[in-house]
């Protein structure tokens, strides 16, 4: 469970009655796809011939360049989070990762579902005990990709959905 029961209107466009506005939406799939992208070869190593969670990443970032519809990008999440449910480990969590990239673009509260699946998978990529070592530092990585424009939002949806996330965003 990644989205609270109650929805922060910071999240939702404003054409759905929030405050997000179109280019800051896109940021955050931009983001998202960053987190996904960053682990993604955890899943292809794993799967080379599913295309599923690549073509998800894929059809995001054709949404940002207004070249498919939020549904077609919505529907390719779905699939590579289908790619993801027969696995464990590293290649689950990253496909996990990028199946909420692609969702992104139907609802921005994806974002912290791409970075927090991407945590998960550094941490099950290596030895027990260097996985919260690897998981803070991919947290930190992150961060330092956020765009100024949607830094202090995410930082502060981290906070408030640290908790449902498994307390990943401890950086």
């Amino acid at each position: 469970m990644i989205l609270p029961k109650v929805r922060d209107p910071r999240l939702i466009t404003i054409r759905r009655g929030g405050t997000l506005t179109d280019s800051d939406h896109q940021l955050l799939v931009l983001w998202a796809l960053t987190c996904a992208e960053h682990v993604l070869p955890l899943f292809e190593s794993m799967m080379p011939s599913d295309l599923r969670p690549r073509y998800a990443i894929d059809q995001a970032h054709a949404w940002v360049r207004g070249e498919t519809t939020m549904m077609a990008s919505r529907a390719a999440g779905g699939h590579a989070m289908a790619a993801a449910r027969p696995l464990i480990g590293a290649a689950r969590f990253a496909a996990f990762a990028a199946g909420q990239a692609g969702a992104v673009p139907h609802v921005a509260a994806h974002e912290l579902g791409a970075a927090a699946y991407a945590i998960k998978a550094v941490k099950a990529a290596v030895p027990e005990g260097e996985s919260e070592e690897r998981g803070h530092e991919e947290c930190l990585w992150q961060r330092e990709q956020l765009p100024d424009a949607i830094r202090a939002l995410v930082l502060d949806d981290q906070r408030l959905r640290n908790d449902i996330c498994w307390r990943v965003f401890n950086c």
